[in-house]
């Protein structure tokens, strides 16, 4: 179970839609979508389901070409943002219901929809309707009914973002384990960075209906390809830069990178992520600051200190900018040092 896209194009009225997709979520593969709002992600979902019709592009679900079949035909499971749970029926008459639209008999659709609720840890609360079950019970409840088909494909739309934090770090783990067990390959549109980081194998990026970058979590963290995904994803610092003499000339001060350079003369964009700044704290004055490394030394003023529980994040004043950290440490900041390996060059921009 596959999901393939290529050349997609489709435009609203107005000018806006997707342009000229590529996309392939191998089998039993999670892609989250991310993007800023207003990007086409959502439009590349409902292209994928069938609720709009693509102007140009291939759609393939497990191999078989689905442009032009329509949405009940195309065997696809859609979790929605608001989960879109019939009120009057119970949570086992839910998830047998897209089985009923499918001709299957009363007794096998029973007994589906009662092994999709237990896979989905809901057999006790078979018999309940949606307004007795709480948000992430009913989230577990659309996905069985979006599972229990055995569709080509899954598709989720910010399923979890009507949760609270905590009950949305613990779905989206389970939603993990049921595509996992299932085997599915899914396409996950989500606001949450941290939420597509977290659970998908790849993340695609969005931007003004162009797919910019589709690659594993780390490798687009670390490896952003332009200005825009490097600032969209996570938290960052980004200097224009002129290589000269095999280093790179910011506004802050110069620096070394262990990334490959182009000619000297050339303006290229530097990334610092923030946890890869190294801070500077009183004992680490009182012991000297070593640049040995070819490591830039930074002193400044804290202008914002802001405590996050496990880790705080800091504006550091200094000649020439400010520069965004991050650190466990509590204790008042001087200053950061800026390794060689902290310093990421990004491609030239297309």
């Amino acid at each position: 179970m596959s999901i393939a896209i290529s050349g997609l194009t489709f435009r609203y009225p107005g000018g806006a839609g997707v342009f000229g997709i590529d996309l392939d979520v191998a089998p039993g593969a999670f892609c989250a979508v991310i993007g800023p709002s207003g990007c086409g992600k959502t439009t590349l979902l409902q292209l994928i389901a069938g609720f709009l019709r693509p102007e140009t592009g291939r759609i393939a679900l497990s191999g078989v070409d689905v442009a032009d079949v329509a949405p009940k035909d195309r065997n696809v499971g859609v979790v929605f943002q608001n989960y879109a749970l019939f009120p009057h029926m119970t949570a086992l008459e839910n998830v047998a219901y897209p089985l009923k639209l499918r001709g299957v008999s009363a007794a096998e659709r029973r007994e589906r929809a009662g092994q999709a609720l237990e896979s989905a840890r809901l057999s006790a609360l078979a018999d309940r309707r949606p307004n007795q079950l709480s948000g992430g019970q009913q989230q577990r409840v659309a996905l069985a009914r979006a599972l229990v088909f055995r569709p080509r494909a899954l598709l989720l739309d910010e399923p979890l973002s009507a949760l609270d934090a905590a009950h949305r770090a613990a779905m989206r783990d389970e939603i993990r384990a049921v595509q996992r067990e299932h085997g599915i390959a899914t396409l996950h549109v989500t606001h949450d960075q941290e939420e597509a980081l977290s659970i998908a194998d790849v993340v695609a990026v969005m931007d003004a209906g162009r797919l910019l970058q589709l690659a594993p979590p780390r490798e687009l963290y670390d490896r952003p390809v332009n200005r825009f995904v490097a600032g969209f994803v996570g938290h960052a610092n980004l200097f224009d830069a002129k290589v000269a003499k095999g280093a790179l000339e910011t506004p802050v001060g110069p620096m070394r990178t262990l990334d490959p350079l182009p000619e000297d003369g050339a303006t290229v964009t530097v990334l610092l992520r923030p946890e890869a700044l190294e801070p500077i704290v009183e004992a680490h004055v009182r012991e000297g600051v070593a640049a040995a490394d070819g490591a830039l030394v930074l002193m400044g003023a804290v202008t914002r200190d802001r405590f996050l529980g496990s880790l705080r994040r800091f504006d550091l004043a200094v000649a020439g900018g400010t520069i965004l950290g991050e650190t466990s440490s509590q204790a008042p900041i001087l200053g950061v040092r800026v390794p060689p390996g902290a310093v990421r060059v990004l491609p030239p921009e297309a």
